[in-house]
C-alpha cells in the first residue's frame, strides 16, 4: 500500500500574490490618509465620537499592515521547518483582527461612559460632519475593494480586512447621523451616545470574526457542501478498478484545503494502474473544489481492518 499526494510541493502560484498584496496596501493608504483627518476633525471639534473613529482607524491601519504581512507569508512556498505551508498565518491574522476590533471597542466605550458622566463642548460640528462623511464612503468602497479580493483569492487575510473597514464605514455613518443630530438639537450627550452605540457594533464584529478564524485554526472540517463535492467527484469519475472509499477527511489552512481519503481497488488491479487513477482521481476533485491538496491512501478491496472502521466504504461504481 502506498500514498499518493496531489502535487509536489512545488512553489505556491505568484499569480495571485500582486493582488492580495495590492489591496492590503490600498487599505494601509486608505486608513494612514483617515486618521490624519480624524485626529485633525476630532481636535478642532472636541467630538469623542470623532476620536473614537480615530482610534477605530488605527486599529485598522494596525490590522492592514499585519495583513498585508500574512498575504505575503501565507503565499510562500512549504519549507522543511512548515511542511504544509504557511496558509494558516491568514487564519491567524484574521483571528487578531478581530480581537484588535474588540479592543477598539473597549476604549470607545470607556471614553464615552467618561463623557457622559464629564459632559465635554462639542464645536465647528460642520467640520466633523464632513470629515466622517469622507471616512464612511471611503471606507465603504475600500472595504467593497477588499471583499471581492477575497473572495477571487479566498483570502480569510483580506477578508478580516474587509471586515474591519466595512465596521468602520458603518461606525462612520453611525457618527455622521449623531453630529448631525447634536447640530439640530444642541444635545451633545448625544455625541457619546453614540459612540457607545458604535462600540455595539464594533464588539459584534470582533466576535464574529475570532469565532470564524479561531474554528480554522482548530481544524474544523469543510462545510458539508464542500464535503459532498468530494464524494461526487469520486463516484461521478467511476473508474472499473474502484470499489469504494473511506475515511475522508478535509481541513482547511487560509485559502487551501487539505483532503485526504483512501481509496480501496478491486482484486487484481496492479499498483502501476491504481497510481494513475489515483492522480486522476485527485484532478477530478481538484476541479470541483480549487487549492484543494489532496492525499489517497491505496487499499485493497478486502482490508483486514475495513470491518471494524466506523465508516462503511461508499461505491464508486
Amino acid at each position: 500500500m502506498s500514498s499518493v499526494d496531489a502535487r509536489a510541493r512545488a512553489p505556491r502560484k505568484d499569480a495571485r500574490r500582486p493582488s492580495k498584496s495590492r489591496a492590503a496596501s490600498i487599505s494601509i493608504a486608505s486608513n494612514a490618509t483617515l486618521i490624519v483627518l480624524k485626529i485633525a476633525a476630532g481636535a478642532i471639534t472636541g467630538s469623542i465620537a470623532i476620536l473614537t473613529e480615530a482610534v477605530h482607524s488605527a486599529i485598522d491601519l494596525l490590522a492592514s499592515v499585519v495583513a498585508l504581512f500574512s498575504v505575503r507569508k501565507a503565499d510562500e512556498p512549504p519549507d522543511p521547518s512548515h511542511p504544509y505551508g504557511h496558509e494558516k498565518v491568514e487564519n491567524l491574522t484574521a483571528a487578531l483582527e478581530g480581537v484588535l476590533i474588540l479592543v477598539g471597542a473597549a476604549i470607545i466605550i470607556y471614553e464615552s461612559v467618561r463623557r457622559l458622566i464629564t459632559p465635554s463642548t462639542v464645536d465647528s460640528l460642520g467640520v466633523g460632519i464632513a470629515v466622517v462623511g469622507v471616512s464612511a464612503v471611503a471606507n465603504m468602497g475600500v472595504s467593497t475593494y477588499l471583499y471581492r479580493q477575497a473572495r477571487l483569492t479566498d483570502s480569510p487575510a483580506l477578508e478580516g480586512d474587509a471586515a474591519h473597514l466595512r465596521t468602520d464605514a458603518y461606525t462612520s455613518v453611525g457618527v455622521f447621523v449623531g453630529l448631525v443630530l447634536v447640530k439640530i438639537t444642541g444635545a451633545e450627550r448625544l455625541d457619546s451616545i453614540t459612540a457607545l452605540m458604535i462600540a455595539v457594533a464594533i464588539v459584534w464584529s470582533g466576535v464574529r470574526l475570532v469565532t470564524r478564524s479561531s474554528r480554522v485554526l482548530v481544524d474544523e472540517a469543510l462545510p458539508d457542501e464542500e464535503l459532498a463535492a468530494v464524494r461526487e467527484a469520486i463516484e461521478a469519475y467511476a473508474a472499473p478498478e474502484v470499489s469504494g472509499f473511506h475515511k475522508l477527511r478535509a481541513r482547511r489552512a487560509g485559502s487551501r484545503r487539505h483532503i485526504d481519503l483512501h481509496v480501496q481497488f478491486r482484486e487484481g488491479t496492479t499498483l502501476e494502474r491504481a497510481h494513475e487513477v489515483s492522480h486522476e482521481l485527485q484532478a477530478a476533485i481538484e476541479l470541483r473544489l480549487r487549492d484543494a491538496d489532496v492525499l489517497i491512501h491505496l487499499e485493497p478491496d478486502r482490508h483486514p481492518g475495513l470491518g471494524d472502521h466506523p465508516d462503511a466504504p461508499v461505491s464508486a461504481d
